[in-house]
This record gives C-alpha cells, structure tokens and sequence, in this order.
C-alpha cells in the first residue's frame, strides 16, 4: 500500500516536471529588454549656423550616431576624433552645419527722406592779361621808366582749344594793353616788332590763366645799327653835352698844332737870315 502511493507520487512529480519541460519548449525564453533610446528632438541651429549636440551621461560615439542618424565617419570628421578617441560628458560635438536660425527683424518708424538738392555746376573763371612792347634802350632785357612803348607792334593771343583769337597794334602809350575777361585756360602769346627793332627778349610766351588773376608781361626790343644812324634829332632836343666836348678838345688841338707849326717856321727864317 505504502510503495504503490510512493509510486504514484513520483509518477505525479515526474509527470509534472515533464510537462513543465514541454512547456518550456513551447515558449522561447524571454530575452532581456533592448535598451531603448533617448529621443533626440530636431536641434535648433545656433547664429553661426551649427548644430550641437552636448554629450550626456553613459552616451557614446555609437549612442549619439544612432540617436542623431549621423554616422560614426561624420562625427569624427566634423569633430576631429580619432578612431578610438573616447567622447565625454558635457562635450559638444558638432553635427553639422544648417545655416543661422531665422531673425525677423522688428520694424522700426519708416524716416522721411530727405528732399535732394540740386547741384549747381561750377562756372568758369576769367583773369586779364596785360602786355607791354617798350623799347630797350640799354639792352638790359628790362623795361625801366624811361623806356617807351614801341609804336607798331603786333600783339597776339589764343588759347589751346582754339577759342579765343585776339590781335592787337601797339600804340606809343606808357600803359600795357590789356586784354580782360580771358576764360581760365592755357594761352599762347606772342608779339612782333617792328622791322627796324631787335628784340632783346623771347617774342613768345605761354601762360595759364588762373581765374581772377592779373598778369603782366612785358616785351623788350631795340633799334638796329641802321635806324640809329638814319634816325632824326628830335624837334627841340639839343646837342649831345658828349659831342660838344670832345669837339671843343679836337679844335683845343688843332689851334694848338697850328700855334706850334707857326713857331717852327719863324725859327727857321731866322737861321737861314
């Protein structure tokens, strides 16, 4: 009686065990838990445009690959890390590049413009110019007081660009000629003297005129051998004070040679008597 309730006992346990066992068999083991992921929300760009991301705690290289879809090759790239170069908590790492985020500027009061002003163009300038012909009587190339106008002698001006032509005949007055109201511009002088005048200065000058300026220029000549000679004493003019002296020692010495001629003949009469 004992052994049969012993019996069925370990038959019961035995029955039980395998069926446990073919349970088992029905069902895989559970596998643990995947380790889920911290959810990476789309990153703000900062105002030079990149993306950073700061390394949290437990993270990894692999980690912040998976969780940001940038791949281990671009975090290296971007971040300088060598191949097995560790990552850090707080350590920023750089995913890439987006553009600055958008700044909407505010809108300030709307000015009111200023009227322009029309400019007004400069106007050219003028100046006078003053030239004098004058006769040279010492030669020096220098017009002195008492050295008169040449009567007869051509003036002429022009300017560059052709547009100002001017001739004139000087006169035997002691003032310049002037030309006034020449517009501002380089000119082209010149003069021509009478036949019977050299000059004793350049016959040809250029100049710029300068706005407002006044400009004297004086032109020197002098009679030539043939006009001193041909020349007329003035109405009225007397005598060279010069001439008259060196006549008066000429006929000095002639009386006296004849005087000394006289002597010598009487002396001669007498020795021959």
């Amino acid at each position: 009686m004992l052994n049969s309730r012993r019996h069925h006992l370990i038959y019961g346990f035995g029955l039980v065990t395998f069926t446990l066992y073919l349970i088992g068999l029905a069902f895989p083991v559970l596998a643990a838990p995947v380790l889920q992921l911290t959810p990476f929300p789309t990153p703000t760009p900062a105002a030079d445009g990149r993306i950073i991301y700061v390394v949290q705690p437990g993270d990894t290289l692999w980690r912040v690959s998976a969780i940001t879809g940038v791949s281990l090759d671009e975090l290296r790239r971007l971040n300088n890390l060598g191949a097995e170069e560790p990552i850090i908590e707080g350590q920023e790492l750089l995913l890439g590049m987006a553009g600055p985020a958008e700044i909407v500027p505010t809108t300030g009061p709307t000015g009111t413009p200023e009227p322009v002003l029309p400019t007004t163009s400069p106007q050219p300038g003028s100046g006078t110019l003053c030239i004098l012909v004058y006769d040279d009587v010492n030669g020096d190339s220098m017009h002195q007081e008492s050295e008169p106008s040449i009567p007869g002698g051509e003036i002429s001006i022009s300017d560059r660009t052709g547009q100002v032509s001017l001739t004139e005949t000087t006169t035997t007055s002691l003032d310049p000629f002037c030309f006034e109201e020449l517009p501002e511009g380089d000119y082209n002088i010149s003069v021509a003297v009478p036949d019977d005048f050299n000059p004793t200065t350049v016959l040809n000058y250029a100049l710029a005129m300068e706005p407002g300026a006044t400009t004297s220029i004086g032109f020197g000549a002098q009679l030539n051998t043939e006009a001193l000679v041909e020349a007329p004493t003035p109405a009225g003019a007397g005598k060279s004070p010069l001439l008259g002296i060196l006549g008066g020692l000429i006929l000095a010495g002639g009386l006296g040679l004849g005087f000394y001629a006289s002597r010598l003949g009487r002396s001669r009469t007498r020795s021959l008597d």
